[in-house]
């Protein structure tokens, strides 16, 4: 089944993340934080790709967040870019014939488009993306996923570029302010994509589920088309709504120092029975996400995944599993 049949007959479930979980493996550098690893280490990637299939992630996402022309130039890889982008879809779709899974294209914010100049870096910015679309369809991907933008525009061009190759696409938002940068509240933005074409909406990363969740229910009201949601496992709050925004003792922790803010593998679930409750189909986590988050978010949601096999069973815990006075007879015949 295609993407579209699969949101038509239950949640879809994604997994994200792996630009933070490959630097925390050692692959992916922070600060530029482009997927080298595609080339440099694919065993590291395919690994990954398979521990989301076992833990229950329906779709395997090739790996090209930030591997566009404008960071690959950055890193002075830009002859890279093309096996870059194809090796990622090869990769994606080579785990995905592991399980029931789909292959999905990703394209993202580009940091070159300019809105004091719309025209001349909107080409700049379809180009880029034509390029790396057209690698993605050629590779087989199966739909393609338009994420983290925070321009309007930007997003909109997105949508043009992935309805002229034929694919479904995904188109969510992000940004470390209330609305996009261009001055759209989420709700009409998601509105709006959905309007050019888009056939699925909704928002990615920044957020965590805190603060993600209001704005989810804006967007589920306002739209018609399936929606996605795709949080960061994040304890962002009222106060400091973002992950970019999480300090600790007055320093800022994004992005290597977020570990004492990580959401426990419970609360994602949580996060994604509520979602679904609110009527959103395409239930995800990003930045921060792992595997173990991912299982937790597919056995709330009713599933049996692989990686069940070796979900906790605190029950056989040699101390948490025993009855105290129990525990305590065994220690004093040990001599304890």
């Amino acid at each position: 089944m295609n993407l579209m049949e699969r949101l038509e007959q239950d949640v879809v479930l994604g997994a994200e993340g792996y630009l933070f979980e490959l630097e925390r493996r050692g692959y992916v550098q922070s600060g530029p934080f482009v997927p080298e690893v595609v080339l440099d280490y694919p065993d590291a990637v395919r690994e990954l790709h398979r521990e989301f299939l076992r833990a229950g992630a329906e779709v395997m996402v090739a790996f090209t967040y930030y591997g566009h022309r404008e960071k690959m130039r950055v890193i002075g890889r830009e002859d890279d870019l093309e096996p870059l982008n194809r090796d990622a879809v090869r990769l994606a779709k080579e785990v995905a014939a592991e399980g029931d899974a789909l292959a999905a294209g990703n394209i993202c914010n580009t940091w070159a488009y300019d809105p004091d100049d719309p025209e001349a870096s909107g080409e700049v910015v379809r180009g880029m993306y034509r390029e790396q679309v057209q690698w993605a369809v050629e590779e087989g991907a199966d739909f393609i996923i338009s994420e983290t933008n925070d321009y309007l525009a930007e997003a909109l061009i997105g949508v043009e570029v992935i309805r002229e190759h034929g694919l479904p696409s995904l188109v969510t938002f992000a940004s470390t302010s209330d609305m996009t940068i261009d001055g759209f509240q989420f709700d009409e933005a998601c509105k709006r994509v959905e309007e050019a074409g888009a056939d699925v909406v909704g928002l990615n990363c920044s957020r965590g589920p805190e603060t993600m969740f209001p704005i989810l229910e804006r967007v589920r009201a306002a739209v018609s088309c399936p929606v996605a949601a795709q949080p960061v496992p994040y304890r962002t709050t009222e106060q400091m709504p973002t992950f970019v925004a999480l300090e600790r003792d007055g320093e800022r922790s994004f992005p290597v120092g977020l570990d004492p803010f990580v959401l426990t593998r419970f609360e994602m679930a949580d996060f994604a029975v509520a979602a679904r409750d609110l009527g959103v189909g395409y239930i995800g986590i990003c930045c921060g996400g792992a595997p173990h988050h991912v299982r937790s978010m597919a056995e709330a949601l009713g599933r049996t995944v692989p990686a069940s096999r070796y979900s906790p069973a605190m029950e056989l815990h040699p101390v948490l599993g025993e009855n105290v006075k129990e525990r305590d007879k065994r220690f004093t015949d040990w001599g304890v």
